[in-house]
């Protein structure tokens, strides 16, 4: 599981989003460590055993919020970039003190003397150092020499993991497994095959989860459920709520609107993977009893469960919940959350709504943009936005589920809707709005199947684009009228694109 995480892991992602993802990340860890560490002391837990635990409900799961952000193509998204981000503050802040516990030794209580605290700062100090000197030098130019055969890559990539495993455990280094199975993956996260790497990986990744929860399973005694039902539900209950309503309130004394903190907070409202590491090694080390153990491995359980449900169906839940989050917003919040391009939109009439600007809708307003149409581009990644900023095309940041986007967009009065985002809740949202506001509007949807694009369609969509279709057709075409040499000036065209 670490050897995934670290896959996937850029450390220079970490300060994409600057200062204000720093103050962001040590809020909530400063403030979720100290609300576990009151509530543990609350039920009489002494201060090693309430550093532990506190320790645990703070860190969020990399490996379930990466999944299902990607699995809902919102990995762009400003919230899904502050959850990354605070994601990656959390397994650094992780893996220094599995780094330090696992110095420790498992025969060892305490540290007995400063110079063996120096003596692990040191070693994890030239081990992360070598680790990115290879990262960044050596094991790119390797992993991309061997890439061409999926299958050495895979065998070559499972002997770097479990041969840096070793030696890190080894006597002479003296850290756990864990950790070098986590620099094993940051060692490989530069390489243009780290992606490769974790598809091919993600079998044995699942096997070894079942696994890692059977053992788990297994050290959670239930014999003493009683004693352990009352704070494993409170427990819960602080991870589910208490930590995403903490994010929610740092984020939105910042600025960001209550979308963005409700969205980010909701992302990370689960233990991490670590988390159960973290008590495991804990228990192993004799400083955590069998029923802490037992009560983290519940709230694992619960809040894995109750979070990736809640973040499937994020939308749905900020929609019923918006009317009753006003109270967390500032009167003034950001006005890069929802703003509009260089001129008002007021003036907009007859006007081009654009949903979605990478890829396809870049092609789509170059051609509306040659026409002279007026243009107004939905988007929610800064990045595509700040690309326009040169162009005569009206923008919006934001989602257009929001009803606010909606009416800023002035969707009422457009003459032609396209949505290049795949995300069908969004596009049959979007259709019955328009059934009510706009029924003049032509509307065109791209659809990734043949399922979705029927859906679409039933819904009143006027076309919808399959990129397959799409890109046969085109092909087709240039045979057809025996057009071949105008390959050429489409390779050029795209390279743009391409970067």
């Amino acid at each position: 599981m670490l050897f995934m995480v670290g896959l996937e892991i850029k450390v220079s992602e970490l300060f994409s989003l600057g200062k204000a993802l720093l103050i962001v990340s040590v809020g909530q860890i400063g403030l979720t460590m100290l609300g576990g560490f009151a509530i543990s002391t609350l039920f009489g837990f002494n201060l090693l055993t309430s550093f532990y635990i506190a320790m645990a409900l703070t860190f969020s799961s990399t490996i379930i919020v990466v999944k299902l952000l990607s699995d809902k193509m919102e990995l762009h998204a400003l919230y899904s970039k502050f959850a990354i981000g605070i994601l990656l503050a959390q397994d650094i802040v992780a893996i220094g003190i599995l780094m330090f516990l696992s110095g420790v030794g498992a025969k060892t209580q305490e540290i007995e003397t400063l110079i063996n605290f120096i003596l692990i700062l040191v070693k994890g100090g030239i081990l992360v150092g070598l680790v990115a000197l290879l990262s960044k030098h050596i094991l790119p130019k390797f992993i991309e020499s061997i890439s061409r055969s999926s299958e050495t890559l895979f065998l070559v990539s499972l002997a770097w993991v479990f041969g840096l495993a070793a030696i890190v455990s080894s006597p002479y280094v003296g850290f756990s497994i864990e950790i070098g199975g986590f620099l094993a993956g940051l060692a490989l996260a530069n390489s243009m095959a780290n992606y490769q790497i974790i598809a091919k990986a993600k079998i044995l990744r699942d096997f070894f989860i079942v696994l890692f929860f059977v053992l788990l399973g297994i050290q959670m005694s239930f014999g003493n459920l009683g004693a352990i039902i009352i704070p494993a539900i409170i427990f819960s209950i602080f991870v589910l709520l208490g930590k995403p309503l903490l994010i929610a309130l740092v984020m939105t004394a910042m600025g960001y609107r209550k979308r963005t903190a409700f969205l980010t907070g909701l992302s990370l409202s689960q233990i991490s993977e670590f988390s159960l590491i973290l008590v495991f090694m804990g228990y192993k080390l004799g400083h955590i009893s069998q029923s802490v153990v037992s009560i983290i491995t519940f709230v694992g359980l619960v809040s894995f469960f109750v979070s990736t449900y809640g973040l499937i169906n994020s939308k749905i839940l900020y929609r019923k919940l918006a009317p009753f989050l006003g109270v967390l917003e500032r009167d003034d919040p950001k006005k890069d959350e929802i703003t509009e391009a260089q001129d008002s939109l007021e003036s907009l009439d007859n006007h081009v709504v654009v949903v979605g600007g990478d890829q396809m809708g870049q092609s789509i307003m170059e051609a509306l943009e040659d026409r002279q149409m007026q243009v107004v581009l939905v988007d929610f990644d800064p990045n595509i936005l700040k690309k326009l900023e040169t162009k005569k095309i009206h923008w919006l940041f934001g989602d257009i589920a929001d009803l606010d986007i909606q009416e800023r967009a002035k969707l009422d009065q457009a003459k032609l809707v396209i949505s290049t985002i795949p995300d069908v809740e969004d596009n049959v949202l979007l259709l019955k709005e328009l059934k009510h506001e706009n029924r003049r509007a032509k509307v065109v949807m791209m659809a990734l199947d043949s399922h979705d694009a029927k859906l679409l369609y039933k819904e009143g969509a006027d076309y919808v684009i399959l990129p397959h279709l799409a890109g046969g057709r085109q092909i087709a075409e240039i045979i057809l009228n025996d057009h071949l040499e105008k390959i050429e000036n489409l390779k050029q065209k795209d390279a743009k694109y391409l970067g």
